[in-house]
């Protein structure tokens, strides 16, 4: 059986980042914190905490129910779009909306069914950034119409941090789609890659924190 160091075993990219009581979080929600319940001492063999947080802080899943009164939890949502390969594209300093021109470079045939975008050169994991990248509605469009499944990004929303109607949500919502935010895509080469990104299995919430990986093909 191959080992992580064997030469057949595939390479990990962890692009999740730390979840901590120093998280950024959009403004208006839940920060991480956490308190000890049980702590190992006298009488108890075992640390146990309580975790507050808003599903959002971290990478993150969302869920119909974000951005639809009548959308389904995280807990009713099919895996299958979090899981399987994945295209990782460039878009870095590409401004306050991801256009098609920012991305077109990359979008050969076959097109996988996951596409996430990286922003950034360096993800702002300790801080909040009121001037996010996102996309334009008419690139998920595109990628919706090109079959894709899921979009991905390295920033902490799909739509502008003061948007009020998330245009890009509405589209995901009206198209089908399902969405990852808060990636860390700094070390990740332009390319294709197996995605997971299991969101748990929260039959109330509206999003889910997820651990997302990606794995060389």
């Amino acid at each position: 059986m191959p080992t992580p160091s064997s030469p057949t075993a595939r390479r990990l990219w962890d692009i999740s980042p730390p979840v901590h009581a120093g998280s950024p979080v959009f403004p208006g929600d839940t920060a991480y914190s956490q308190q000890w319940c049980a702590t190992i001492g006298p009488g108890c063999p075992v640390n146990v905490s309580a975790i507050t947080m808003s599903p959002h802080v971290g990478a993150h899943a969302d869920a119909p129910l974000h951005y639809d009164a009548k959308g389904a939890t995280i807990g009713d949502v099919s895996l299958d779009a979090f899981l399987g390969p994945c295209r990782v594209i460039h878009a870095i300093g590409c401004g306050t909306l991801i256009t098609w021109e920012h991305i077109a470079h990359a979008v050969s045939s076959p097109l996988p069914q996951r596409v996430l975008v990286r922003t950034y050169e360096h993800m702002p994991v300790d801080r909040w950034d009121a001037q996010l990248a996102a996309y334009a509605p008419g690139t998920i469009e595109r990628l919706a119409d090109l079959g894709v499944l899921l979009v991905g990004i390295d920033t902490a929303s799909i739509d502008p941090a003061d948007s009020k109607t998330l245009d890009s949500h509405q589209v995901i919502r009206r198209r089908g789609l399902r969405v990852l935010e808060n990636l860390v895509l700094d070390a990740v080469p332009e390319g294709d890659y197996e995605l997971i990104a299991l969101p748990l299995k929260l039959t109330t919430a509206d999003a889910s924190p997820v651990r997302a990986v990606l794995r060389a093909l």
